[in-house]
């Protein structure tokens, strides 16, 4: 083959994984996708009932036919339900199991270490401590995702540039533990803004709530450092040693870390899809790997209905793409976990994803199962493209 898009529609999950019940019995019963088309309003998905999404979910208001595509389902083999974990795994690399600890517990620890490197720190607020640094960025835990997993370092782009940002990010992760310290930023945000969407949740996380403070809205930066990651075992930099072409749009663009790739920002459902689509028909022979992030928005905004909606954009752009694709290429579309808008919490749910996987050169309609790990996605990459494996994974390719 020639050319692989892996398309990845953040935590768009299609069932609860068994060890919930021993670590997670918050997310018992999740099913994103079953529980999206239960609830959400008008929601209409012809070209995922085309690629086989039926046979995935047996879902009655899903249309049984004849799959075009390859269909299954994958497990999680990374800690807890993480976007940046699951990224990793689906590009071939399992990450080690992080510390899980709460920023309140390393606050003071890092607040003296930032004055030492020469920052302005204090903590504006003593019942919901978060750290403000140089009065622009405020540092704290991330609200939207497992406990005491992921620190945030989000800064105010009017007043401070995202070097900036990304410098006092890269002091966080030196002395910190846990899986992963994000640096972001927002132009047009006012701090007020920001410290108002500072939050307080359940089990005792303190943060900013994101999509409320409006940092998404204009000129949005990210840079994610990660915990136990050799990147260089991914698919994308094989491809790229191997001189084959790598386009990362979207948040897989922040979240992987490949030297040599080309670099696409985007948030909105229709300029991720736009850009792919794009990308991929002017590509010769590589890999375009792209993630839609408002269907987790959207998750996390427990909304079933705007959840739905953002799948139905992205069932437009695949009917325009099914059509242009050659006997050389292959689609896979997948998730990184669950985020059941009706689970009753607003977190991320620990579920197996979607699988399905479509090329005019292969046979459709047949079953790849029940996979063990979203890293088979980069195995099978690999071997499309004719390169070596990555680090973790095991082709499902069939003929």
């Amino acid at each position: 083959m020639k050319r692989v898009l892996i398309l990845v529609l953040d935590s768009l999950g299609v069932g609860y994984m068994e060890d919930v019940r021993e670590s997670r019995t918050q997310d018992i019963g999740a099913n994103t996708f079953a529980h999206i088309l239960d609830q959400a309003e008008g929601l209409y998905l012809p070209t995922f009932e085309e690629l086989g999404i039926y046979q995935i979910l047996k879902h009655p208001k899903l249309e049984e036919r004849p799959a075009k595509a390859a269909y299954g389902c994958l497990n999680l083999q990374h800690f807890g339900a993480d976007s940046y974990a699951g990224h990793q795994e689906i590009m071939g690399t399992i990450p080690v199991k992080p510390s899980l600890i709460p920023f309140s517990e390393v606050i003071y620890k890092v607040k003296d270490f930032l004055i030492q490197e020469g920052f302005a720190v204090r903590i504006p607020d003593e019942e919901n401590p978060v750290l403000l640094v140089n009065e622009a960025i405020i540092v704290a835990d991330n609200i939207e995702t497992d406990y005491g997993q992921i620190y945030n370092v989000s800064g105010c782009l009017d007043k401070v540039s995202f070097d900036k940002v990304v410098q006092v990010g890269k002091a966080v992760r030196k002395i910190t533990e846990v899986s992963r310290v994000i640096a972001l930023g927002g132009e047009d945000v006012l701090l007020e803004n920001m410290l108002a969407a500072v939050e307080r949740r359940k089990d005792g996380l303190v943060g900013m709530n994101c999509p409320k403070s409006g940092i998404y809205h204009q000129g949005y930066l990210s840079l994610h450092m990660g915990y136990g990651v050799e990147p260089d075992k991914q698919v994308s930099s094989i491809l790229v040693a191997a001189g084959k072409e790598v386009i990362l749009v979207g948040k897989m663009q922040d979240v992987i870390s490949c030297e040599g790739a080309i670099k696409i920002p985007a948030v909105p459902t229709e300029k991720v899809m736009e850009d792919t689509i794009k990308a991929f028909l002017a590509m010769k022979e590589g890999l375009v790997s792209s993630t839609v992030q408002e269907t987790d928005l959207a998750g996390h905004a427990e909304d079933p209905t705007l959840y739905g909606r953002k799948l139905m954009i992205v069932d437009r752009y695949l009917k325009d793409l099914l059509p242009q694709m050659t006997a050389e290429d292959l689609l896979i579309i997948t998730g990184d976990h669950g985020n059941d808008p009706t689970i009753g919490h607003s977190q991320h749910t620990r579920e197996k994803t979607i699988l399905l996987a479509y090329s005019p050169g292969l046979s459709g309609n047949i079953s790849l199962g029940e996979r063990h790990t979203l890293a088979d996605i980069a195995a099978t990459a690999a071997q499309a493209l004719g390169v070596s494996a990555p680090q973790d994974g095991e082709s499902f390719l069939w003929k």
